[in-house]
């Protein structure tokens, strides 16, 4: 099964075409080695995926051929991600949240927080 079809299936994009452009980008490996879109997913293939800030270890467990629903996920694929990527992205949005009143933020704001989740 082609990866970026996989990665949709499993609703990792919302998208297809978001998943393929991610593939295209170079941020989703199967294994060691850049996923193209057309790349083979099979059982048991560890992939890694950077998504938001966010570096995911996924395992395909089976393949499937339509988008499922969020309770089914479970059954196709195994969250591999370690927690301690979990907490880092999580203090990093408590971090760069701006406090009540503050106001829209400025140009330099912006950029800063671009370059972290980008």
């Amino acid at each position: 099964m082609r990866v970026d079809k996989w990665l949709w299936a499993v609703r990792i994009f919302k998208t297809r075409s978001l998943s393929s452009t991610s593939c295209k980008s170079g941020t989703v490996k199967i294994g060691d080695r850049r996923a193209k879109p057309s790349s083979e997913v099979k059982p048991g293939d560890v992939l890694h995926v950077k998504k938001d800030g966010v570096h995911r270890t996924l395992k395909a467990i089976a393949l499937l051929e339509k988008r499922v629903g969020a309770k089914l996920v479970a059954d196709y694929m195994e969250d591999l991600t370690p927690q301690e990527e979990w907490d880092r992205v999580k203090q990093a949005r408590q971090e760069s949240t701006r406090g009540q009143g503050f106001g829209r933020p400025t140009k330099r704001d912006r950029r800063e927080m671009n370059k972290f989740f980008g």
